[in-house]
């Protein structure tokens, strides 16, 4: 898992000083891409979060100007306690931990995915996941 682990660092580095804890990011971005795959792609979660009540922060992280911050509760309220704990378990962190670490990682990964200011056409997780690593590794 050394491209995670390098993509996961690259994308949380770019957050300094707001990430309080260490916590395992590559198993946090191993998280986001399965909620990404269960929810069928970014389309799916970005309307998972949207009828979740965070409709606003989550146009700010597919726009193009700057992201609004979450909170881990809200996170965690919006994808529900169950796949907070799964994720929680395979990072061996503590639910709220792992949220937390969701709402810091999850604007950063949508904002990556969507570079200008709208999603994808196709949807292709590995379309956007290339992109992605296309802009981290340069």
């Amino acid at each position: 898992m050394g491209l995670l682990d390098q993509l996961a660092g690259q994308v949380l580095g770019s957050l300094g000083a707001q990430q309080q804890d260490p916590v395992p990011q590559g198993e946090l971005l191993n998280g986001v891409m399965a909620l990404l795959n269960n929810a069928g792609g970014l389309s799916g979660m970005v309307q998972k979060l949207q009828a979740s009540g965070l409709g606003d922060q989550v146009a700010s992280w597919i726009g193009t100007g700057d992201n609004h911050t979450v909170s881990g509760n809200q996170i965690a309220d919006a994808l529900g306690g169950e796949q907070i704990a799964q994720i929680a378990q395979q990072a061996g962190l503590e639910p709220e931990h792992a949220a937390t670490g969701l709402a810091q990682l999850l604007p950063q990964i949508i904002d990556s995915l969507t570079p200008n200011g709208q999603i994808p056409e196709g949807g292709a997780l590995d379309q956007g996941l290339d992109f992605l690593k296309g802009k981290l590794f340069g």
